[in-house]
């Protein structure tokens, strides 16, 4: 999918006190950065930022950090984030940034919680190694989650899904639980929050994937 550039989305991220411009300066000091030592839970691809916002609104006992890749899809995180909904939440920050960098970003057992939602699938074979729940970006995981620390992956598209189960079972990670039918699974779906892409689907008949997997 080719994203539209809009001009003014570097600007604004440069001047928004929650999009963090020296991310990599950060590392180790997360803590300081949002003034406590609560939990730090992140998202990678947090698109437009309703799951995430949503998710600091309802626990703000957790400090919530969302990465997004495009300067254009941030802008609309940062707009949505300046309503009157959410423009008053403490424990939210966002940066724009490439996920291959996430150990950079963060330091060892920093982050308890990663969330993956709606992931590109990268289809192509050849591209593998670039989907978010491959056994390469698992290994980045590992250097910033503690073990016993979370990783949560919802789609509806049931290939990536299956290749993200596999992955995990060959990795130093293991399954605590997966659905193919999300929203009729009673347990897992008990406190889900939607993101824009699972409105979406669910409301075009699409069954929702979620696994969760656990740092061994």
């Amino acid at each position: 999918m080719r994203l539209r550039n809009i001009p003014r989305a570097e600007s604004v991220i440069e001047a928004h006190p929650v999009a963090i411009k020296d991310e990599i300066s950060r590392k180790g000091k997360w803590g300081e950065e949002f003034g406590n030592e609560r939990p730090i839970h992140i998202e990678i691809g947090m698109g437009k930022g309703r799951f995430l916002l949503n998710m600091a609104k309802l626990h703000p006992q957790v400090n919530y950090i969302g990465i997004e890749r495009y300067s254009s899809v941030l802008l609309r995180a940062l707009e949505l984030y300046d309503t009157e909904e959410f423009c008053d939440l403490k424990n939210v920050r966002m940066i724009c940034m490439d996920a291959v960098q996430i150990d950079d970003v963060f330091d060892k057992n920093e982050v308890s919680r990663i969330y993956l939602n709606f992931s590109d699938p990268w289809p192509k074979a050849k591209h593998a190694r670039r989907r978010l729940t491959s056994r390469e970006f698992l290994a980045r995981y590992e250097q910033i989650i503690p073990k016993g620390g979370q990783l949560e992956f919802k789609t509806d598209n049931t290939e990536l899904f299956n290749f993200s189960l596999e992955e995990v079972r060959e990795s130093s990670w293991e399954l605590s639980a997966y659905t193919y039918n999300l929203h009729n699974h009673e347990k897992m779906n008990e406190g889900n929050v939607m993101t824009e892409y699972e409105e979406k689907f669910s409301k075009q008949g699409n069954q929702i994937n979620k696994m969760i997997a656990v740092r061994k």
